[in-house]
């Protein structure tokens, strides 16, 4: 991993967590919100507390975020219907990312859904739920759940690009890509992020990251935190721990680790999830944690 400097910036955490990020015409908040979490378990039916969702949603606005991602896969539809309950009508500073390639199935699978029909349609699902006259950002789901894998992205971003170009979609990005897809997937159309997994324990894309940034390209981690196993390390609660003590914040392992992505890059976005306003609150507390070498140093350590 390439040296990084300590982040020496102070963003008003309710103003624009973690600072701010062009994706294409469209200014965000890097720290912002995934909603996969607002659905019932194993991401299926409604949540256990529907006023609780509504309230997190709410609040992560509140905060001052105006990045959130979300698909109609969720639930299905449970997620979108949400956020369309308490955000819609939609704050102009507010992007919504959805989500299309895949669907669910009566067992919680997520079946490929990637035919050029298939992907109207669920452009046409998203649109619906969240009742919306356009989509902000469209990502291009490929891969399945062990991660990516190889095989064309051309056809499906093609079909994307040509809802984009009938200005139904504001921006393209691409998720669950290997290097070569988004090569591909760039030689059809510009594209505005790519979506991979990636955390303080599993970095196998550092280079992809590099690249990107070079180019002015996000890279948006899913599973920040290490997804249905969170992350735990010593070195997670040593910093932690340091923290509380030298800037004076009540600061958790998973805020610190929050910290090290946004220090990782300047073009890694977040969207940690949650279905709890507490939880939300301690989570946006690593936008404003300035990570010393020393504390570089001992995160980097984690997954050698």
């Amino acid at each position: 991993m390439r040296t990084r400097k300590a982040r020496h910036d102070d963003h008003s955490v309710n103003h624009a967590p973690g600072g701010t990020w062009n994706l294409g015409e469209r200014s965000v908040t890097r720290f912002g919100y995934g909603a996969m979490q607002l659905a019932g378990p194993w991401v299926m039916g409604p949540p256990a507390d529907h006023d609780g969702a509504i309230a997190v949603l709410r609040e992560a606005v509140a905060q001052g975020v105006t990045h959130i991602d979300t698909s109609d896969a969720y639930g299905p539809r449970v997620a979108n219907e949400l956020i369309r309950e308490a955000l819609h009508p939609y704050p102009e500073s507010v992007l919504i990312a959805t989500k299309v390639g895949a669907n669910r199935d009566a067992e919680g699978g997520w079946p490929t859904a990637r035919t050029p029909e298939e992907l109207r349609q669920q452009f046409r699902d998203n649109l619906e739920s969240l009742g919306a006259e356009r989509l902000d950002l469209v990502n291009m789901r490929m891969g399945d759940a062990n991660g990516p894998q190889p095989g064309s992205i051309a056809e499906a971003m093609e079909t994307l690009a040509g809802l984009q170009q009938e200005e139904l979609i504001g921006q393209l990005g691409v998720s669950n890509v290997t290097a070569e897809q988004v090569a591909e997937a760039r030689a059809v159309t510009p594209i505005v992020c790519v979506q991979n997994m990636y955390n303080l324990a599993n970095r196998w894309d550092d280079h992809l990251i590099d690249s990107l940034a070079a180019d002015n390209i996000a890279y948006v981690p899913f599973f920040p935190l290490g997804g249905f196993s969170p992350l735990q390390a010593d070195a997670l609660t040593a910093v932690a721990t340091r923290l509380e003590t030298t800037q004076m914040l009540e600061t958790t392992q998973m805020a610190v680790a929050l910290a090290w992505l946004l220090q990782r890059s300047e073009n890694i976005l977040l969207i940690p999830g949650t279905s709890k306003v507490a939880h939300l609150r301690e989570n946006i507390t690593g936008a404003s944690l300035s990570l010393t070498e020393q504390d570089l140093a001992e995160l980097d350590n984690i997954n050698s």
